[in-house]
């Protein structure tokens, strides 16, 4: 079984930067095609953007373009999501997510790392 684990959230305030990690377990790590996700509170989970195996991405989401970057490290088994000038807005559960490279559902998930930015 995949196992992910996310890291790096936390309080912040507006303006602020991030950087959060996920580092994956349990299948080579080239098999998998990455991503990073958020819920609000009240919100349905959604993809901030995701990453290939080899390093393509896909858009990210529009009220995140210019301020955050994905990028994986293949050596490392991880991915990571840089968080710049951040809004309160931007508030929500971060979770990292993993899917086979022939498959079209992310069927693997951490347990989420709290991101908090105050006005």
């Amino acid at each position: 079984q995949v196992q992910l684990a996310e890291s790096g959230g936390g309080l912040v305030q507006a303006g602020d930067s991030l950087r959060l990690s996920c580092v994956a377990s349990g299948l080579p790590f080239t098999t998998l095609r990455m991503g990073w996700f958020r819920q609000a509170p009240g919100k349905e989970r959604e993809p901030v953007t995701t990453i290939t195996w080899s390093g393509r991405t896909t858009d990210y989401l529009d009220s995140v373009k210019g301020r955050f970057t994905i990028s994986r490290n293949n050596a490392k088994n991880s991915v990571s999501l840089q968080m710049n000038s951040l809004k309160p807005e931007d508030t929500a559960v971060y979770y990292c997510g993993a899917a086979l490279n022939d498959r079209d559902n992310y069927d693997y998930w951490g347990q989420g790392t709290q991101v908090t930015v105050s006005s």
